[in-house]
């Protein structure tokens, strides 16, 4: 099939939502406040670098302001453009109602490779950048609070922070501005992972109902499914090392830049992330087969296939191909809305991008709630919650004691129990517990629905009626 018939991203969000609309009840008017973008700043700046001016062109879209601060990432990649950005701006908004995160939804991107400059530049562009949009209010703790996205991560988060204070020197409030800073700059734990941990308890909650496993042509559980994982990035790898390394999937194929790698008994995660890091590319790894065309694993056999790279991977020239019976959606629109409707009539299952990869922006938010509460999570009431424990198990071994000690609790149990949760712990729980509710608010739709087939609609429908809650409560 021609790739000419294939939508941009951008239109493959609007023919979903409007899919999704078709099967609702909303006033004209109201859906059209819902799907526009609210507004796009476009902003070009100079950065002296090397001797010579450089002229950079950057992107802050505000989708919707329903809730307000707005939230959403920002990436550093040398084919952003407008329509990429009002795009994900569309599906911030509609993750964040999904998930229940109190946002409306905002993009920002950077037309740059940050792999041409030294990092003394990329700090300079950064915080230019920065200044050009908090000067607009487009970094503010309680109107548009970035986060970080491809090609930018903590240290991008720090400086962003840094340059907001310095330009808001009394507010107490400033490290609120954006999330995904690192721990000395006012992050919290577990954020780094927070997209793949969230990707984990995607497919665990999944694999907890018997029917959608059914559905997807699957049975038994998580431990021993074949997964193949396209993009080994930070979103790829803590997936792909997480369902490894604690659920006892096998990751069968890894789908880089330069090419693929394929070990039927299951790669070491950690090992080809090291190679990648060492080496910059997975060409030369040992151990597994390796493939210069890394887009042909995409249509290799596996149980879950996990997208965790670029928008559009999955289009119409190759998804007829495509083998894996479930397919979750860790990356930004990786299957594009003609795939879509190819993947559903072959009875593929797909958890969709705007639920499976929301742990990102669920742990953005646990951040900008520790940063206005000014106080780590689990300060107050860890070392009670032990006290209480303790309480427990004296009396249990004085109970033992008068009973002439014919049991005991063994020491592994004690220390598990005795441990109050600190702050890592406490943000692995309210991340499950996110991602379990929004799984089954789209469940409920996707099975209770006659016109409702597959889990993107019913994600919409789910989203997008919140959304309408919120517009027709603000007297819209």
């Amino acid at each position: 099939m021609s790739n000419l018939q294939e939508p941009s991203f951008r239109e493959s969000v609007d023919l979903m939502f409007n899919r999704a609309v078709a099967l609702m009840d909303l006033p004209p008017g109201l859906e059209e406040k819902i799907r526009v973008c609210n507004a796009t700043y476009t902003v070009r700046f100079g950065v002296r670098l090397r001797g010579e001016m450089h002229t950079f062109t950057g992107y802050r879209s505000v989708h919707s302001e329903h809730m307000e601060p707005v939230k959403g990432g920002i990436r550093y990649a040398i084919n952003v453009h407008q329509d990429e950005v009002e795009a994900l701006a569309a599906l911030m908004t509609y993750k964040c109602a999904l998930v229940e995160a109190p946002f409306g939804g905002s993009k920002g991107g950077l037309c740059i490779d940050p792999r041409k400059y030294e990092e003394h530049e990329l700090e300079r562009i950064t915080r230019r950048f920065a200044y050009e949009l908090a000067k607009r209010d487009l970094i503010h703790p309680s109107q548009n609070v970035p986060a970080p996205d491809m090609g930018t991560g903590e240290r991008e988060m720090a400086w962003i922070a840094d340059q907001y204070a310095r330009m808001n020197t009394t507010d107490i409030n400033a490290r609120a501005c954006v999330t995904g800073k690192p721990l000395n700059a006012g992050g919290i734990a577990g954020r780094v992972e927070a997209t793949g941990r969230g990707v984990q308890y995607a497919l665990r909650e999944f694999f907890r109902h018997p029917e959608d496993i059914a559905k997807a042509g699957l049975e038994g559980k998580l431990k021993g499914k074949r997964i193949i994982v396209q993009g080994l990035g930070n979103v790829g790898y803590h997936a792909a090392k997480f369902l490894s390394e604690e659920d006892g999937a096998l990751i069968t194929g890894i789908i880089e830049r330069d090419g693929s790698l394929y070990r039927a008994e299951g790669l070491d995660v950690e090992a080809v992330h090291n190679w990648i890091a060492k080496h910059g590319g997975i060409s030369g790894y040992p151990d597994a087969k390796l493939s210069e065309d890394g887009a042909e694993l995409l249509e290799h056999e596996c149980d879950i296939l996990i997208p965790a790279a670029l928008e559009g991977v999955i289009n119409l020239t190759n998804a007829n191909r495509v083998q894996a019976p479930l397919i979750i959606e860790a990356a930004n629109g990786p299957v594009t809305a003609g795939a879509d409707e190819i993947l559903r009539e072959k009875g593929t299952v797909i958890i969709p991008d705007m639920y499976a990869n929301a742990g990102g922006v669920t742990v953005s938010y646990f951040e900008w709630v520790k940063n206005l509460s000014h106080i780590r999570f689990g300060r107050m009431q860890r070392r009670q919650e032990e006290a209480r424990h303790q309480l427990v198990v004296d009396e249990l071994e004085a109970i033992s004691e008068s009973m002439g000690n014919k049991w005991s609790l063994s020491d592994n149990f004690k220390q598990k129990y005795l441990r109050g949760a600190d702050e890592l712990e406490l943000v692995r729980s309210g991340l499950d517990d996110t991602m379990r509710i929004a799984y089954q608010s789209m469940r409920e739709v996707w099975h209770d629905r006659d016109d409702v087939t597959d889990l993107r609609t019913a994600a919409y429908l789910v989203s997008i009626t919140k959304v309408a809650a919120s517009y027709r409560a603000k007297g819209l």
